[in-house]
């Protein structure tokens, strides 16, 4: 605040609290050991969209953009889950084990100067994610391999679960147990996208869809 923003008494910025109001915060007085603060709150921000996402276990690195970005956008719940085509190891990330991840979601809530944070779990298998998701909810999952619809031509107006595999692709499994649960195979485009880009992208076009974005 001092040093890098060099802001003084007098001096506004933005602030908020977690799932509450946001407003501004106003410098009253400082100290060699204390900042003086007089808050303005105002409203409490619109509620998240309710999108659920399921995400095949990416590298620690592709996880952390993906919270970042996908928090900024809006999404309600993010489950990062074990797949046939993913790798172990990546549960055991130190992003997960340290609380790290919980910093992806502040800095992504910081952009879009909103106080909500989504739900996260990591670690689940596919199968005990997919289990529990409430049944009336559309379920929609991305593969370019084995569906024969474009996203955009879903249509997903309300609460809605999208699932994404992890950088390898679902397994043959994978597909089973998404279409025995209810899922929508769909696609894209035919160009193949990075997780971290057709999560961004999936999301951006159901939010189109709702008329939130």
């Amino acid at each position: 605040m001092l040093e890098v923003l060099q802001r003084r008494p007098g001096d506004q910025f933005d602030v908020g609290l977690h799932n509450g109001p946001r407003g501004k915060a106003t410098i009253t007085a400082i100290t060699a050991e204390t900042l003086t603060l007089e808050f303005a709150w105002a409203a409490i921000p619109p509620a998240l969209d309710p999108i659920t996402l399921i995400i095949g276990l990416p590298r620690p690195q592709t996880a952390r953009k993906i919270l970042r970005e996908v928090t900024a956008l809006g999404v309600a719940a993010l489950h990062f889950v074990i797949t046939g085509k993913g790798e172990l190891a990546y549960a055991q990330s130190t992003l997960w084990s340290s609380g790290e991840w919980e910093r992806h979601l502040v800095a992504g809530a910081e952009q879009a100067f909103c106080t909500h944070l989504p739900q996260v779990t990591h670690g689940r298998p596919l199968t005990e994610v997919v289990a529990a998701l409430p049944a009336a909810f559309p379920r929609l999952a991305l593969d370019n391999y084995e569906s024969a619809t474009a996203l955009s031509r879903c249509t997903a107006t309300g609460p809605v679960t999208l699932a994404l595999g992890p950088e390898r692709g679902w397994a043959a499994a994978d597909r089973e147990c998404l279409r025995a649960a209810g899922f929508v195979l769909a696609h894209l485009g035919p160009r193949l996208q990075r997780v971290e880009t057709a999560a961004i992208a999936a999301v951006a076009v159901l939010k189109a869809q709702r008329g939130t974005m």
